[in-house]
């Protein structure tokens, strides 16, 4: 369903700060028919393929240097490290590593990644992007680009692990054609454990900012390189990053691809899922078969919102966004909940 998928741009204030997260992965959620915010403003051509590259010999999980803009970020010293029903209460998992909860089942739900404001009424769990402080008093999803790399974040890429982008027979980088980002390659153990470094590293900020869960985005990023990479591996890597995010405490949250199999949902460690336009494509029940009631809607057209509240609307989470998820103020901004 991946290539049927609205997928969200997000569109948020740029700081020294933001450009920096944005520059590796953390900072934009996944666009449908819509070009990255920045190129907007700041058209860019698309990324070039470049001859295959000798495999780095360490894992750098700095941040590009902080720049106006994400655009061919430089490496850069380490950091540091709805007014319904009342929610069902949902049991926490418990590890030697860490404690962690999904969001609570059928909750007020607001999709905020396009940019923070206050919760509007009834809302108790929300899910913002990763450079965004956490809104007090209620359960936050943290959002960050996993499996893919972000637009601007090449030259970063290229320079400190050209290794683990994904490249074809001639050696040259695999772009994803729908949304002009370039592929990361999660194909081999060893590839998937250095991956989870980088990104752990981002989720560690998550964790540090009071947020309860992630929303690791492009799970379905294999089914759009060409036969390079498969949905085992995703799920592996998926696994590596869930074990990562549940030792700090975070729950993690399966980011569309209801083709998954309960048991492959499983295998990689979700908690949850949180579903784009289930209800237009007819998917809500595939993900309510692993989940139970411990899926959140978002939907972005009338017809599939009232579709998701008639269906779903006294178990889940569900809510009606504008397709840039955008902030009150906005003349595009939308948002009701069942």
């Amino acid at each position: 369903m991946a290539s049927k998928r609205r997928r969200i741009t997000v569109g948020v204030a740029v700081t020294a700060t933001v450009a920096v997260l944005l520059g590796v992965g953390i900072g934009t959620a996944n666009a449908g028919t819509r070009k990255p915010w920045w190129e907007r403003w700041n058209p860019k051509p698309r990324p070039v393929a470049s001859a295959s590259a000798t495999p780095s010999p360490s894992v750098t999980t700095a941040a590009p240097t902080a720049s106006p803009r994400p655009s061919a970020p430089a490496s850069a010293a380490p950091s540091p490290s709805r007014p319904a029903t009342a929610p069902s209460p949902t049991p926490s998992k418990t590890t030697s590593a860490g404690t962690w909860a999904p969001p609570p089942a059928n909750a007020g739900f607001d999709y905020q990644i396009g940019g923070a404001y206050a919760p509007p009424s009834g809302v108790t769990v929300v899910s913002r992007d990763s450079e965004v402080s956490p809104a007090a008093g209620i359960y936050n999803i943290c959002y960050i680009n996993a499996f893919q790399a972000q637009p601007g974040a090449e030259s970063w890429w290229k320079s400190n692990h050209p290794d683990l982008l994904l490249r074809d027979k001639n050696g040259e980088l695999v772009v994803d054609e729908d949304w002009d980002e370039l592929m990361l390659d999660f194909s081999t153990p060893a590839k998937r454990t250095a991956l989870t470094t980088i990104v752990g590293g981002w989720i560690d900020r998550c964790a540090a900012k009071g947020f309860k869960a992630i929303e690791p985005d492009n799970l379905d990023s294999y089914t759009r390189s060409n036969g390079l990479l498969t949905q085992a591996q995703a799920v592996e890597y998926a696994a590596s990053l869930s074990a990562y995010a549940h030792g700090k405490g975070l729950a993690v949250g399966q980011k569309n691809l209801a083709e998954l199999s309960t048991a492959a949902a499983k295998k990689a460690g979700f908690d949850f899922a949180v579903a784009e336009e289930c209800a237009v494509w007819n998917e809500c029940g595939a993900y309510t078969a692993t989940y139970g009631n411990n899926v959140i809607v978002i939907e972005y057209t009338q017809s599939g919102f009232t579709k998701a509240c008639t269906g779903f609307g006294g178990k889940l989470s569900v809510v009606l966004r504008d397709v840039d998820v955008t902030a009150p103020g906005s003349r595009t901004y939308v948002f009701k909940g069942c």
